[in-house]
């Protein structure tokens, strides 16, 4: 990797994302460690990670860090691989032309934001992962989300997890009492039972 920016190539070498020098798309994911939020709204990072249309996780990865991915905005498809137990907060925002993810059995939580604005995603399949916590937002703006499979061993349900899902018409997620939805409203609870 051979970037102008030494300073950039540094910060990033030591955290988890890794940029290819040629050419420019792929992005390495290792380590489960995070980023900050300062690094992730850098100029420069955010730059770079335009050109991003590839995710490649090394092995022995179990954390999709917090803004890992954030604003690839020209990635399309994502293959999260068995292992990865956890997507931080804000790992995939603003990727607008997500249309398809591929979650792994050993997911357990996805974080808060993680997939706010990916306005091009339409089906959200955890029906076969292990997923006990959606948090906070982590659908959010997903204008063109149809449809939301989620699985039995869903335990806490944050607050506003559809906000500006407007197109969810259909859902596998069965409400009661095992589920702690005490931060969303009554009528989105309602909803969710309305369309299953």
């Amino acid at each position: 990797m051979r970037w102008l920016d030494r300073k950039w190539h540094k910060v990033v070498e030591k955290k988890l994302i890794e940029f290819e020098d040629e050419p420019y798309g792929e992005i390495i994911v290792h380590g489960g460690n995070d980023i900050s939020q300062d690094e992730a709204y850098s100029a420069a990072r955010g730059e770079r990670m335009k050109q991003v249309t590839k995710v490649v996780f090394l092995l022995n990865t179990t954390k999709v860090g917090d803004y890992a991915c954030m604003y690839a905005s020209n990635l399309v498809v994502v293959d999260i691989p068995e292992g990865i137990t956890i997507i931080g907060d804000y790992s995939f925002v603003g990727c607008i032309c997500l249309k398809s993810i591929k979650f792994p059995k050993s997911l357990t939580s996805v974080g808060e934001n993680s997939f706010w604005d990916c306005s091009n995603l339409e089906q959200v399949d955890l029906l076969h992962t292990n997923v006990r916590e959606l948090v906070t937002c982590a659908f959010s703006d997903c204008r063109s989300l149809r449809e939301m499979k989620i699985p039995d061993s869903l335990q806490t349900f944050g607050k506003n997890i559809f906000y500006r899902c407007s197109k969810l018409v259909a859902s596998t997620i069965d409400i009661d009492d095992k589920i702690n939805y005490d931060d969303v409203t009554f009528e989105v609870v309602a909803y969710l039972r309305s369309i299953q």
